[in-house]
Protein backbone atom coordinates (compact mmCIF):
# COMPACT_ATOMS: atom_id res chain seq x y z
CA UNK A 1 0.00 0.00 0.00
CA UNK A 2 1.54 3.21 -1.05
CA UNK A 3 2.00 5.81 1.72
CA UNK A 4 2.91 9.71 1.20
CA UNK A 5 6.45 10.04 1.74
CA UNK A 6 7.43 12.57 4.37
CA UNK A 7 10.59 13.21 2.44
CA UNK A 8 8.19 14.74 -0.91
CA UNK A 9 8.19 18.26 -1.44
CA UNK A 10 4.42 18.29 -1.27
CA UNK A 11 4.70 16.26 2.08
CA UNK A 12 7.63 19.37 3.37
CA UNK A 13 4.67 22.00 2.27
CA UNK A 14 1.85 20.64 4.28
CA UNK A 15 4.18 19.72 7.19
CA UNK A 16 5.78 23.51 7.11
CA UNK A 17 2.02 25.17 7.26
CA UNK A 18 0.93 22.46 10.29
CA UNK A 19 3.50 23.79 12.21
CA UNK A 20 3.05 27.67 11.52
CA UNK A 21 -0.28 26.74 12.80
CA UNK A 22 0.17 25.44 15.89
CA UNK A 23 2.55 27.83 16.98
CA UNK A 24 -0.10 30.42 15.69
CA UNK A 25 -2.38 28.28 18.18
CA UNK A 26 0.11 28.24 20.99
CA UNK A 27 0.86 31.57 21.09
CA UNK A 28 -2.66 32.64 21.21
CA UNK A 29 -4.04 29.94 23.20
CA UNK A 30 -1.35 29.26 26.14
CA UNK A 31 0.34 31.86 28.21
CA UNK A 32 4.40 31.92 28.31
CA UNK A 33 5.91 28.95 30.40
CA UNK A 34 8.85 29.12 32.40
CA UNK A 35 8.79 25.57 33.66
CA UNK A 36 7.23 23.95 30.34
CA UNK A 37 10.07 25.61 28.57
CA UNK A 38 13.01 24.64 31.10
CA UNK A 39 11.76 20.66 30.73
CA UNK A 40 12.03 20.84 26.99
CA UNK A 41 15.52 22.57 27.35
CA UNK A 42 16.68 20.11 30.09
CA UNK A 43 15.27 16.93 28.41
CA UNK A 44 17.10 17.79 24.82
CA UNK A 45 20.15 18.99 27.17
CA UNK A 46 20.00 15.19 28.23
CA UNK A 47 19.74 13.54 25.22
CA UNK A 48 16.27 12.97 25.56
CA UNK A 49 14.94 11.73 22.39
CA UNK A 50 12.47 14.74 21.76
CA UNK A 51 9.09 13.01 21.26
CA UNK A 52 7.40 14.62 23.79
CA UNK A 53 3.39 15.52 22.69
CA UNK A 54 3.61 19.56 21.76
CA UNK A 55 2.13 22.18 24.09
CA UNK A 56 -1.29 22.37 21.99
CA UNK A 57 -1.27 18.17 22.82
CA UNK A 58 -0.74 18.66 26.05
CA UNK A 59 -3.16 21.10 26.78
CA UNK A 60 -5.54 19.32 25.50
CA UNK A 61 -4.53 16.13 27.92
CA UNK A 62 -4.64 18.69 30.55
CA UNK A 63 -8.12 20.06 29.40
CA UNK A 64 -9.86 16.51 28.62
CA UNK A 65 -8.34 15.11 32.74
CA UNK A 66 -9.84 18.78 33.76
CA UNK A 67 -13.41 18.27 32.52
CA UNK A 68 -13.68 14.69 33.65
CA UNK A 69 -12.37 15.50 37.15
CA UNK A 70 -9.85 13.16 37.76
CA UNK A 71 -8.58 12.85 40.58
CA UNK A 72 -6.13 9.76 39.86
CA UNK A 73 -3.82 9.41 36.91
CA UNK A 74 -2.32 7.02 35.16
CA UNK A 75 0.87 8.00 32.85
CA UNK A 76 2.71 5.34 30.88
CA UNK A 77 5.77 6.56 29.54
CA UNK A 78 6.87 9.77 31.25
CA UNK A 79 10.11 10.97 29.15
CA UNK A 80 11.26 13.57 30.80
CA UNK A 81 8.08 14.78 32.51
CA UNK A 82 6.79 17.18 29.85
CA UNK A 83 3.11 15.40 29.27
CA UNK A 84 3.37 14.60 33.45
CA UNK A 85 3.21 18.45 33.90
CA UNK A 86 0.57 18.86 31.82
CA UNK A 87 -1.77 16.14 33.57
CA UNK A 88 -0.25 17.37 36.90
CA UNK A 89 -1.50 20.87 36.59
CA UNK A 90 -5.27 19.05 36.19
CA UNK A 91 -5.18 17.29 39.72
CA UNK A 92 -7.08 18.88 42.42
CA UNK A 93 -5.34 19.18 45.96
CA UNK A 94 -5.66 15.91 47.31
CA UNK A 95 -5.05 14.34 43.10
CA UNK A 96 -2.38 11.65 42.28
CA UNK A 97 -0.38 10.76 39.18
CA UNK A 98 1.92 7.76 38.84
CA UNK A 99 3.92 7.86 36.28
CA UNK A 100 5.59 4.91 34.58
CA UNK A 101 8.95 5.29 33.09
CA UNK A 102 11.80 2.34 31.60
CA UNK A 103 14.50 4.22 31.86
CA UNK A 104 16.00 5.62 34.93
CA UNK A 105 17.95 8.63 33.04
CA UNK A 106 14.61 9.49 32.06
CA UNK A 107 13.07 9.62 35.27
CA UNK A 108 15.83 11.60 36.72
CA UNK A 109 15.43 14.50 34.61
CA UNK A 110 11.77 14.10 34.51
CA UNK A 111 11.52 14.11 38.62
CA UNK A 112 13.95 17.04 38.77
CA UNK A 113 11.44 19.56 35.63
CA UNK A 114 8.23 17.76 37.97
CA UNK A 115 9.58 19.30 40.90
CA UNK A 116 10.13 22.30 39.69
CA UNK A 117 7.14 23.38 39.39
CA UNK A 118 5.90 22.57 42.70
CA UNK A 119 3.83 19.61 41.47
CA UNK A 120 6.65 16.95 43.07
CA UNK A 121 4.05 15.77 46.17
CA UNK A 122 1.29 14.76 43.57
CA UNK A 123 3.36 12.78 41.57
CA UNK A 124 5.10 9.00 41.83
CA UNK A 125 7.64 7.96 38.95
CA UNK A 126 8.15 4.19 38.76
CA UNK A 127 11.12 2.82 36.74
CA UNK A 128 11.43 -0.33 35.06
CA UNK A 129 9.50 -2.38 32.41
CA UNK A 130 6.30 -0.58 32.30
CA UNK A 131 4.26 -4.31 32.45
CA UNK A 132 5.74 -4.89 35.17
CA UNK A 133 4.99 -2.17 36.78
CA UNK A 134 1.19 -2.64 35.76
CA UNK A 135 0.85 -6.17 37.08
CA UNK A 136 2.24 -4.91 40.53
CA UNK A 137 -0.31 -2.45 40.30
CA UNK A 138 -3.10 -4.81 39.65
CA UNK A 139 -1.64 -7.35 42.23
CA UNK A 140 -1.46 -4.67 44.76
CA UNK A 141 -5.34 -4.03 44.02
CA UNK A 142 -4.73 0.08 43.77
CA UNK A 143 -7.69 2.30 43.57
CA UNK A 144 -9.14 2.19 39.93
CA UNK A 145 -7.27 5.08 38.12
CA UNK A 146 -9.87 7.97 36.16
CA UNK A 147 -8.00 8.57 33.56
CA UNK A 148 -5.23 6.89 31.84
CA UNK A 149 -2.57 8.11 29.18
CA UNK A 150 -0.68 5.85 26.98
CA UNK A 151 2.69 7.23 25.46
CA UNK A 152 4.96 4.23 25.14
CA UNK A 153 6.52 2.11 23.31
CA UNK A 154 4.37 1.04 20.14
CA UNK A 155 4.82 -2.59 20.21
CA UNK A 156 3.87 -2.75 24.10
CA UNK A 157 0.18 -1.24 23.68
CA UNK A 158 -1.91 -4.57 23.19
CA UNK A 159 -0.96 -5.38 26.88
CA UNK A 160 -0.86 -1.61 28.08
CA UNK A 161 -4.47 -2.19 27.48
CA UNK A 162 -5.32 -4.88 28.53
CA UNK A 163 -3.40 -4.05 31.88
CA UNK A 164 -5.03 -0.45 31.84
CA UNK A 165 -8.50 -1.88 31.63
CA UNK A 166 -7.58 -4.01 35.08
CA UNK A 167 -6.69 -0.51 36.63
CA UNK A 168 -9.97 1.04 35.25
CA UNK A 169 -13.62 1.60 36.21
CA UNK A 170 -16.79 2.30 34.63
CA UNK A 171 -15.98 6.31 34.08
CA UNK A 172 -12.39 6.03 33.40
CA UNK A 173 -11.28 7.58 30.19
CA UNK A 174 -8.24 6.27 28.48
CA UNK A 175 -6.06 8.44 26.15
CA UNK A 176 -3.09 6.48 23.47
CA UNK A 177 -1.25 9.17 21.35
CA UNK A 178 0.67 7.88 18.15
CA UNK A 179 -1.69 5.47 16.38
CA UNK A 180 -1.99 6.75 12.88
CA UNK A 181 1.78 6.56 12.34
CA UNK A 182 2.05 8.87 9.42
CA UNK A 183 -0.66 6.62 7.94
CA UNK A 184 0.72 3.77 7.90
CA UNK A 185 -2.24 2.61 10.05
CA UNK A 186 -4.02 1.55 7.33
CA UNK A 187 -1.33 -1.04 6.22
CA UNK A 188 -1.93 -4.78 7.17
CA UNK A 189 1.48 -5.86 5.32
CA UNK A 190 3.43 -3.39 7.51
CA UNK A 191 6.39 -5.23 8.81
CA UNK A 192 6.94 -2.14 11.23
CA UNK A 193 6.76 -3.58 15.01
CA UNK A 194 5.28 -0.40 16.10
CA UNK A 195 2.54 -0.10 13.48
CA UNK A 196 1.79 -3.80 14.46
CA UNK A 197 1.58 -3.32 17.57
CA UNK A 198 -0.75 -0.44 17.44
CA UNK A 199 -3.20 -2.36 14.69
CA UNK A 200 -3.52 -4.92 17.30
CA UNK A 201 -4.39 -2.33 20.25
CA UNK A 202 -6.87 -1.04 17.86
CA UNK A 203 -8.10 -4.57 17.34
CA UNK A 204 -8.35 -4.89 21.05
CA UNK A 205 -10.18 -1.73 21.67
CA UNK A 206 -13.19 -2.62 18.46
CA UNK A 207 -13.76 -6.53 20.28
CA UNK A 208 -13.63 -4.90 24.00
CA UNK A 209 -17.51 -4.88 25.23
CA UNK A 210 -16.39 -2.59 28.00
CA UNK A 211 -14.92 -0.13 25.73
CA UNK A 212 -16.42 2.95 23.76
CA UNK A 213 -13.72 4.50 21.94
CA UNK A 214 -13.10 6.65 18.09
CA UNK A 215 -9.45 8.02 17.05
CA UNK A 216 -8.84 11.28 16.23
CA UNK A 217 -6.07 12.15 13.44
CA UNK A 218 -3.95 14.73 13.74
CA UNK A 219 -1.49 16.88 11.99
CA UNK A 220 0.88 19.70 13.53
CA UNK A 221 4.76 20.40 14.43
CA UNK A 222 4.58 16.59 15.17
CA UNK A 223 3.51 15.68 11.84
CA UNK A 224 1.11 13.41 10.38
CA UNK A 225 -0.21 11.18 13.56
CA UNK A 226 -3.14 10.50 15.72
CA UNK A 227 -5.05 9.67 19.30
CA UNK A 228 -7.50 7.01 20.49
CA UNK A 229 -9.75 8.05 23.05
CA UNK A 230 -11.46 5.43 25.17
CA UNK A 231 -14.24 5.23 27.49
CA UNK A 232 -14.55 2.32 30.05
CA UNK A 233 -18.59 2.24 30.02
CA UNK A 234 -18.94 -0.81 32.14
Amino acid sequence: MALPSRGCETWAMNEELWTKVDDYLVSLLTSPDDALDAALADSAAAGLPEINVAPNQGKLLEILARMHGSRRILEIGTLGGYSTIWLARSLPVDGELISLELESKHAEVARTNIDRTGLGRMVEIQVGPAVASLRNLVAEEVEPFDFIFIDADKEGYPEYLILSLQLSRPGTVIVADNVVRNGAVVDPASSDERVRGVRRFLELVAAEPRVEATVVQTVGSKGYDGFALLYVSQ
